[in-house]
């Protein structure tokens, strides 16, 4: 690979690397806050018990729940990293009206860097994302199933498509022109740098991403 393709992939993950922090801060931040204001939170409700006013009390404790509802982490994983991606990008899959049905199992230590599993996971459910935001709110869905089968990793991400596409090589055409040629590259050197294998699947109406990673 020539230092200018290198420089360019660098800067590639970089910049994957950057938002996908930016997501994940930004919904810890929303946490931290939240349990900032828990001692504040048990106060008011004290306040309203005192006094009698259990309507009151009931209403708070549901304005709580549905506030907690939304900054609580959807997936524990088990892995620190793959809890803070995957919840981040769930997040925003519930923004974009995108149904989303996820199992995952991740063990605590891996062989794979944090940073490398951040940017495989993130690409990816990254373009499951943009393929299901081309649809109609009612056909759009994205499947993640993720846990350890024998001595590897096994990760699926499934998502809502239109028609079957064209593959090139050991990729599929994409829709998002240069940017997302680099991003499943990017994915796919990480994966054979670990002795991992991707395999790929299109047909109409939906694509299957599997990634399988020694332990």
């Amino acid at each position: 690979m020539s230092k200018r393709s290198e420089k360019k992939l660098a800067a590639f993950q970089n910049a994957v690397l950057e938002q996908h922090y930016a997501e994940v801060e930004n919904m810890y931040r929303k946490m931290r806050t939240w349990r900032h204001d828990y001692h504040n939170h048990i106060q008011a409700l004290s306040a309203y018990l005192d006094q009698g006013e259990i309507e009151k009390a009931k209403a708070y404790l549901s304005e709580i729940h549905d506030t907690l509802t939304k900054v609580d982490t959807v997936l524990k994983t088990g892995n620190t990293m793959a809890d803070a991606i995957l919840n981040s990008k769930i997040s925003l899959m519930n923004a974009m009206e995108i149904p989303v049905d996820a199992t995952a199992r991740v063990p605590a230590v891996l062989s794979v860097r944090d940073i490398d599993l951040c940017v495989i996971i993130g690409n990816l459910l990254d373009n499951a994302m943009e393929a299901c935001a081309k649809l109609p709110a009612g056909s759009r869905f994205i499947r993640i199933y993720i846990n350890v089968k024998g001595s590897h990793l096994y990760l699926s991400f499934t998502n809502s498509a239109g028609k079957k596409q064209e593959k090139v090589g050991t990729l599929f055409r994409s829709t998002k022109g240069a940017h997302g040629g680099i991003g499943l590259s990017r994915v796919d050197s990480l994966v054979s740098q670990y002795g991992g294998y991707v395999t790929r699947a299109s047909e109409d109406g939906g694509y299957t991403t599997e990634v399988i990673l020694p332990l």
